[in-house]
């Protein structure tokens, strides 16, 4: 496998990495709940406009952008969200599902840089004609499973992102902007699978419920 190393926030080191390439998969990012502006200005800013113009001037077809759930997940303040990821399911007997067109309420400095993220997407959707996809990927785990209340509602398995990731790359090119979210079919999850069930044929094959103890 060819692999070609350079700083994302470097446009002219990253460029090459681009050549004669149809879909580019943008995973790189500052994660974490760090909110040190200059880190995120560098890789979540600077670094998602660099890559969308590489991809734009090499030609490419698709950007499959790695978002966030944090885009949204300040809406976990307020009730019933906030029972759910504390797990006080009790307080919770209903809830309406957030789907990708509810109002954006970022965690941090790192949610809004992610949105930063999906409107740069739809400019060079509109602008450039180029199809990018931007998926808003729950908590995936190096242990693959839920341990704390909070992630019984936003698990994602490494496979079910493996999966989601897979069907954007093949999405029909007439796909030219959307959002999803990923997460695995969580019993107490409150982010919307059915638009990506519906546009991408997205089926989890997991639950976080199947590591309750």
């Amino acid at each position: 496998m060819k692999c070609h190393q350079g700083d994302i926030a470097d446009l002219d080191a990253i460029a090459p990495a681009f050549a004669g390439i149809d879909t580019v998969v943008h995973l790189a990012a500052r994660t974490g709940s760090s909110d040190v502006f200059q880190e995120i200005l560098q890789a979540n800013v600077i670094g998602t406009y660099n890559v969308f113009e590489a991809a734009r001037r090499a030609g490419v077809g698709r950007v499959v952008y790695a978002s966030s759930g944090a885009t949204v997940s300040a809406w976990e303040r307020e009730p019933p969200y906030s029972a759910l990821v504390a797990g006080r399911y009790d307080e919770a007997k209903s809830w309406t599902t957030m789907t990708h067109e509810m109002p954006l309420r970022p965690a941090g400095l790192y949610g809004a840089s992610k949105i930063w993220g999906e409107a740069i997407a739809r400019h060079y959707s509109d602008t450039y004609n180029l199809s990018a996809i931007c998926v808003r990927i729950g908590r995936v785990l190096a242990a693959d499973r839920p341990t704390s209340a909070r992630e019984f509602s936003v698990f994602c398995s490494q496979r079910d992102v493996v999966r989601m990731i897979e069907l954007c790359i093949t999405a029909p090119p007439a796909l030219k902007f959307d959002v999803f979210y990923a997460v695995s079919d969580n019993r107490w999850g409150y982010r919307d699978l059915e638009h990506a069930r519906r546009v991408l044929g997205f089926e989890p094959r997991d639950r976080a419920e199947d590591y309750r103890r």
